[in-house]
């Protein structure tokens, strides 16, 4: 299962770590492979005139152009410099993700940075190095996971070196979903609040399907919607059988110990992967289209669930404050910024409110 869209990478806070940073290794690799994926980006209109450009290639990037405008326009989203230009950066993630969860907890570790602050991932330019750190940190004890990452945001901070490129990783999903992506990265651009992972992606998450049903209404011919109609009845179904067995490792964890909270948390897990493999046979058609999902459960464990809940735990919150806000963007983002503002507790505890409402 690709995870929809992404967050801010290390990659800003490695630009301004100086020699007195911890681990400053890890910053370099961030520093450096982000300034070679921007060196790599050209202006879209470069790609679309030179001849030697794929026409499926064109095609795209005179969707995604189509896309961003209508981001501006009918979204209220940032108009600035980011996904106007184009990187082939030759390989399918622009970096992986190494998250990691405690043996009986589905709250991942946190790592903080600067300038970023506080966050439930570290991002890698170099898959082995991922997971290397995936294993080192299997080797302290915690359940770890690393998956590839299509796209990240670094917050609008980068816009005066070109703002965050289009990639090859990415410019070929559906139509449906490359919508749902820029929407998602640039709503990172609108509102961030430090050590907050789980705020931050479910805000993004929001815009992504707020946004994305109004494109595919307004912008999308017939086959692109039915298309997604299709692809985002599955992953609804997924996501709630993962909601279920994560409600379900909670509670495991919350009311057991010892040999019986092993032997609990591992019929959990038996049981999410046999629903899932009747969920499949359901859909039906090519098994090779699930793939995405095939890997997700065969690695599942507390830092899979873990990573889900940022993206999807406050998310009914802000669908019901964007009705609140009579469905008016700049109304919407406003309030989503007064709450960025209170403490992380209460912030999420008038979200949990206005969702479960």
């Amino acid at each position: 299962m690709a995870m929809a869209g992404f967050a801010a990478l290390a990659a800003t806070a490695a630009l301004v770590c100086v020699s007195g940073c911890a681990n400053l290794g890890y910053y370099w690799q961030s520093a450096t492979g982000h300034l070679q994926m921007m060196s790599a980006a050209k202006p879209v209109e470069d790609w679309l005139s030179a001849e030697e450009s794929p026409d499926r290639l064109k095609a795209r990037l005179a969707l995604s152009q189509r896309i961003r405008n209508f981001a501006v326009a009918e979204l209220k989203l940032p108009d600035n410099p980011s996904y106007r230009r184009y990187a082939d950066l030759r390989r399918a993630a622009v970096v992986w993700n190494v998250v990691a969860a405690p043996a009986y907890s589905v709250t991942l570790k946190n790592w903080c940075f600067p300038v970023t602050g506080c966050v439930t991932y570290k991002g890698y330019f170099d898959e082995a190095k991922a997971r290397a750190d995936a294993a080192e940190l299997a080797a302290q004890g915690y359940e770890s996971n690393v998956y590839p990452v299509p796209a990240y945001s670094t917050l609008g901070w980068m816009n005066w070196a070109g703002g965050d490129p289009l990639l090859n990783t990415f410019i070929y999903y559906p139509e449906g979903e490359l919508a749902r992506l820029l929407f998602h990265e640039l709503a990172h651009q609108v509102v961030y609040a430090k050590h907050d992972t789980m705020f931050n992606e479910s805000f993004a998450t929001a815009v992504e399907r707020l946004g994305g049903a109004r494109w595919l209404a307004a912008q999308a011919g017939d086959a692109a919607r039915t298309e997604y109609a299709e692809f985002n009845a599955r992953r609804n179904e997924f996501r709630a059988l993962a909601l279920a067995t994560r409600k379900r490792l909670e509670g495991i964890y919350e009311s057991t110990q010892g040999a019986e909270r092993d032997r609990l948390k591992q019929a959990a897990l038996r049981d999410f992967r046999a629903a899932y493999l009747k969920l499949r046979e359901s859909w039906g058609g090519d098994p090779a289209r699930f793939r995405g999902f095939d890997q997700w459960v065969e690695r599942a464990n507390n830092a899979s669930f873990g990573a889900q809940a940022a993206y999807d735990e406050l998310v009914p919150g802000f669908e019901a404050l964007f009705l609140r806000e009579r469905q008016d963007w700049q109304r919407f983002y406003d309030a989503v910024k007064r709450l960025a503002d209170l403490p992380k507790e209460e912030r999420h505890r008038l979200l949990k409110e206005m969702g479960s409402a």
